[in-house]
């Protein structure tokens, strides 16, 4: 059984939350699923470490709280991650950490969920890591805003024709479940968490655009930030939609993931590879810094990758 993907959401989208696919066997895994079709069984996040307590009497369960530009993730970590516990215990706060972790659900009446997160690995980091995942939650997030988009245009929403799409096949069973179980989803909502998280780390200054794609495929990605408009100034009706297909870029697109993949496949031993061994090798046959993290991070949307600890890619 290949090992989930570790999803890249914001607290905003988690926390919003109410739907969730129960394992039915002692090995099937259980879902949270958001209202943008992220169908998370482990999830990635990057903040700032606030508060660590214990919540028993005994102390084996301790809950903790970390803060990214949209809002708090809650972790309980106790006996059964240990590693995990005593890595937040010994955290001095606040402090920038990574986490990876497993969904965690609460539902004390029905019809009301609430979520939290159960660490499996925690590491401090810098401010740099937790900007660069800042960055790519924005770009994660943009996606499935747009794949949303799409299906919700669509005669009959069905998993194969948003695969059709470029959307992977957890992304596209998300997001029909989505669709079936959230009633009038806000993606305004969404877009305005972007723009939020972006002025968070450049206060005043230019942002990404947010743009519907026919193909994540065929998806044109500027270099060059454009102006960003006031939220009440960009409703989600607004957003354009790329309808050109650029085939030429396609194949780059397509040649350049198949190529680092094919590192990847080579540098990882027991453990994965690197992050910075893979971006040497892959610059070494030609590529720049900006088609690497680009074809790393759709190969990670693909579930080709993913990223066991922080700066180590294993291949699925």
């Amino acid at each position: 059984m290949n090992r989930e993907t570790a999803w890249r959401v914001f607290a905003g989208e988690y926390n919003d939350s109410t739907v969730e696919i129960k394992g039915t066997g002692e090995m099937t895994p259980s879902y949270v699923v958001t209202p943008l079709g992220a169908k998370i069984n482990r999830l990635f996040l990057v903040g700032v470490l606030t508060d660590v307590e214990n919540v028993s009497e005994q102390g084996e369960l301790i809950r903790a709280h970390i803060s990214d530009p949209t809002g708090v993730f809650t972790l309980y970590s106790g006996k059964f991650q240990q590693d995990a516990t005593d890595k937040l215990s010994s955290i001095e706060v606040p402090a920038f950490v990574a986490v990876i972790g497993k969904t965690r659900t609460y539902t004390p009446e029905e019809g009301t969920v609430y979520v939290s997160v159960r660490p499996e690995k925690i590491m401090e980091v810098n401010a740099q890591i937790r900007d660069r995942w800042i960055l790519e939650t924005c770009q994660n997030t943009r996606d499935r805003i747009e794949a949303v988009m799409e299906a919700m245009k669509m005669t009959e929403k069905n998993v194969k024709e948003l695969k059709k799409l470029g959307c992977s096949n957890e992304l596209s069973e998300g997001i029909i479940t989505a669709l079936e179980k959230y009633e009038n989803i806000n993606l305004e909502k969404y877009v305005t968490l972007i723009h939020e998280s972006l002025q968070y780390l450049i206060p005043g200054k230019k942002t990404l655009p947010v743009t519907t794609k026919t193909s994540k495929k065929e998806k044109k990605t500027s270099k060059e930030p454009v102006e960003e408009e006031p939220v009440e100034e960009a409703p989600v009706e607004e957003i354009k939609v790329e309808t050109k297909e650029d085939e030429e870029e396609k194949k780059d697109s397509e040649e350049n993931e198949n190529n680092v993949l094919e590192i990847i496949k080579k540098l990882e031993g027991k453990d994965g590879a690197s992050w910075d061994s893979i971006t040497k090798k892959c610059e070494k046959t030609g590529l720049d810094k900006d088609s690497i993290e680009e074809a790393l991070n759709s190969l990670m949307d693909k579930g080709l990758i993913y990223e066991p600890v922080l700066g180590t890619i294993k291949t699925t």
